[in-house]
């Protein structure tokens, strides 16, 4: 089927989700998942030509891992379409009422964007999250998924079509691209007349693409360069297990941490515990110079590495002499996603929060956090790193949008 047919059946189903009651939605949520978990065994088999596949073509280990499919990650996906289901309805609320003196009453309501498209890589979560967070918000979607992920995509895409359909909805409400061509995303991108906003997932690359050719408003998530700096109060061994965590718990995800940021009074105490910790799991690092000097073995860093992100198991190391040189380089360097801050100083704490300009800033915490379940939203759409209409990790109310009802009974202007 074209991708212009998709946005034909899409644009059908508006009327139905504009009138369909939040009851009716959470039965239709809870009908994909439990769909999931009986479709659990086909989807992995699926999963695994992908897993294949990939092997073959020389994908990263980190790729490989977002790729995966097992039991466990189907039950969480499922899960994660439960909570969904368990959340508030974004549509409907009222925003701002206002009566005139003439009798008239206007009313602010929020209500669906529309007909949403999503380009994304090698993620097949991401097709179960999306399609159920834009049916709770009310909104059709067209998933456009990697090539590297087809055979496990189109697994999950068919559970939940087939779920809808048994829950008296439109199966049309999510679509998914069967072509994964460049030439489909491009068309995405110009779908005017269908689409009310594309939403990219995936690496740098992708969003660049998307952000620069799409003719459809976009909403921008970002890659994640997320940082750590160290400060020279911090607590070291804090520190160590927390970038510990922060890079090495889940390499392959936009909020692992790239780049440790290190204040030189705390270097030489710091570096080292954190190195070893790091070498757990034969994480390679690249520093500076102040940095090899105090651990000689690690790689040397270039500029470039400082505004990288990885993937992998690496992570860059920059010297500084001052919160105000660290807050510096983490602006001029970072994707604007997630930083954080170790330090027992509360002054300096509180300059780094107001001075990072990025979409979610942390205290003695790891970057890891940032992601819609931990932040109280349910599955999430995107972790935005732009600043207009939604920024950070993205939930319902990020994707609808308000309309004006007038009542009145005769007035003329």
């Amino acid at each position: 089927m074209s991708v212009k047919q998709l946005g034909i059946n899409a644009k059908k189903t508006q009327t139905f989700l504009s009138s369909v009651t939040t009851e009716d939605k959470n039965r239709a949520l809870k009908a994909i998942a439990d769909e999931l978990e009986a479709q659990c065994g086909y989807i992995i088999e699926e999963n695994k030509k992908d897993l294949e596949a990939g092997r073959k073509n020389g994908l990263s280990a980190g790729l490989l891992d977002r790729l995966m499919l097992d039991e466990g990650r189907i039950k969480a996906i499922a899960d994660g379409v439960r909570e969904v289901a368990a959340l508030e309805d974004a549509c409907g609320k009222v925003v701002y009422e206002y009566n005139k003196d003439n009798g008239l009453k206007i009313k602010k309501i929020t209500v669906p964007l529309g007909v949403i498209g999503i380009i994304f890589e090698a993620r097949p979560n991401v097709t179960a999250d999306a399609a159920a967070l834009c049916l709770k918000s009310g909104n059709a979607v067209i998933l456009r998924g990697g090539k590297e992920a087809i055979n496990s995509n189109t697994a999950i895409a068919e559970a939940m079509r087939s779920a809808l359909e048994k829950a008296g909805f439109p199966k049309d409400v999510i679509q998914l691209v069967s072509d994964t061509s460049r030439a489909s995303s491009t068309e995405l991108m110009t779908m005017n007349d269908y689409l009310d906003c594309l939403i990219p997932r995936g690496g740098k690359g992708l969003i660049k693409a998307v952000v620069e050719n799409s003719t459809v408003p976009v909403i921008e998530t970002g890659s994640g360069n997320c940082h750590i700096f160290v400060d020279e109060s911090a607590d070291t061994d804090m520190a160590a297990n927390i970038i510990f965590n922060a890079k090495t718990q889940r390499i392959s995800v936009c909020n692992a941490c790239e780049s440790l940021v290190i204040h030189s009074a705390v270097i030489a105490e710091a570096l080292p515990k954190i190195k070893a910790r790091l070498e757990e799991k034969n994480t390679e690092i690249r520093g500076d110079e102040r940095a090899r000097a105090v651990c000689p073995d690690i790689l040397p860093a270039t500029e470039e590495d400082f505004y990288t992100e990885y993937l992998d198991y690496i992570i860059s190391v920059k010297t500084v002499d001052s919160l105000d040189e660290a807050i510096s380089h983490i602006n001029e360097h970072s994707t604007h996603h997630s930083e954080a801050i170790i330090t027992n100083n509360t002054e300096n704490a509180d300059r780094f929060m107001q001075c990072i300009d990025s979409s979610s800033v942390y205290v003695n915490a790891s970057t890891r956090f940032t992601d819609g379940n931990e932040f109280g939203l349910g599955a999430e759409i995107g972790i935005s790193t732009q600043k207009l209409h939604a920024r950070g990790p993205m939930g319902l109310e990020q994707l609808t949008s308000t309309k004006y009802l007038i009542y009145g009974n005769g007035q003329i202007r």
